[in-house]
């Protein structure tokens, strides 16, 4: 099982990677990214079965790399969550329209994100 998380926030991927591994995933089963430029490389370089962005970075923005990975390259079927502080009705719509398969408003629990990738690795 391997994991993308992609947030321009070094904190915010340290907290991401932590509540991975409580879920029982080792350091080695996720790289990280800060931004969907850094992301897009990486995703060219590897398979990953799960994708956690965000949605405000710079160089590329979440919504810019999910447009991007849902009409070219190897990723086009990865289930992707995206994790914001975004969390208007219609700032979730977009994503959900623009390929997203989840998604979680920060601040969030282990539980929620738990829950998030139990739902879209079961499909």
């Amino acid at each position: 099982m391997k994991i993308l998380i992609v947030d321009d926030s070094s904190t915010m991927r340290r907290i991401i990677g932590n509540v991975v591994m409580q879920l029982g995933f080792g350091k080695d089963n996720f790289d990280e990214a800060e931004d969907g430029v850094k992301a897009w490389k990486l995703l060219t370089e590897a398979h990953y079965d799960v994708i956690l962005t965000d949605w405000n970075m710079p160089n590329m923005n979440g919504l810019e790399l999910v447009k991007k990975i849902r009409s070219e390259g190897t990723h086009q079927k990865t289930p992707i969550i995206m994790i914001t502080t975004e969390g208007g009705k219609n700032e979730v719509i977009t994503a959900l329209k623009s390929g997203v398969n989840n998604y979680i408003v920060k601040p969030f629990s282990a539980e929620v994100l738990k829950e998030k990738l139990d739902g879209v690795l079961k499909k």
